[in-house]
């Protein structure tokens, strides 16, 4: 199966406070706003849910979190995967992103690691992937059914965190915690703005408002070749019912 997710690095040190966020897409804007708001936060170490820079600022999006003066690690997305394949035929976004990426960056991205379990006071041990514990393109929901999570590899792990839907949420099917931090840089939500979360003692789900319109000035003097659609997903996105429904008739997706 494409995005088969297997690789899991343990970090025993038990944290105190974890900031998860997920799916930038290079929006660099929304990132910028987040990070601002996370200094007040202190935590203990920031992981970065993937599908980073994977949109009109990569580069933007990579020099915020180099200057990043928090432990940080890395969990590779299916964008991540794309980017360093060099064994497809590269679409125009594809070869625009690869030729915006320089070689330390490219390095960078090869160190995410495909699943990462964590020690998190309060929550005991997480494991954190982007699509599920299965696969980097398996599309996990607030209404995902038992029967599919009962699906995934089994798992000593209680506290499961996902990415790839853009949808934040916190709930609890088939004896897991099932979480998703939301998306920094194209949430798919009511609400407009960055969406991520604290770990620790529990889970804080958070909303951080930026300027859509200075994101969307960046992105039209970026040349990104699919700036249209990302205009598109940042002024309407999809809803949560729209992405829910799409995620249970697919289940898998890029």
């Amino acid at each position: 199966m494409q995005g088969h997710t297997s690789d899991v690095r343990w970090q025993a040190v038990v944290m105190q406070r974890v900031a998860v966020l997920s799916d930038v897409h290079g929006n660099a804007v929304a990132l910028e706003a987040v990070l601002a708001e996370l200094r007040g936060e202190e935590p203990d170490l920031v992981v970065l849910g993937g599908d980073l820079t994977w949109g009109p600022l990569p580069r933007e999006t990579l020099s915020l979190v180099r200057g990043l003066d928090v432990p940080t690690r890395f969990v590779r997305g299916n964008a991540e995967r794309m980017l360093l394949d060099q064994t497809d035929e590269p679409t125009e976004r594809t070869r625009w992103l690869r030729d915006r990426h320089t070689e330390a960056d490219l390095a960078l991205v090869q160190t995410f690691e495909e699943q990462i379990v964590i020690e998190i006071d309060g929550l005991g041990p997480v494991r954190f992937c982007h699509g599920s514990p299965r696969s980097d393109i398996e599309l996990v929901t607030p209404e995902t059914p038992e029967t599919r999570v009962r699906e995934w590899p089994a798992l000593a792990e209680r506290v499961v965190v996902t990415a790839h839907t853009h949808v934040q949420f916190d709930r609890r099917v088939a004896g897991l915690r099932s979480l998703n931090a939301g998306s920094v840089g194209m949430a798919y939500e009511p609400s407009p703005g960055a969406y991520w979360a604290v770990l620790g003692p529990d889970v804080d789900l958070r909303r951080t408002s930026y300027s859509v319109d200075d994101a969307a000035m960046a992105y039209e003097a970026s040349g990104y070749p699919a700036t249209e659609q990302m205009l598109e997903i940042l002024r309407t996105p999809p809803t949560r019912a729209e992405v829910i429904a799409h995620a249970e008739q697919h289940v898998f997706s890029n």
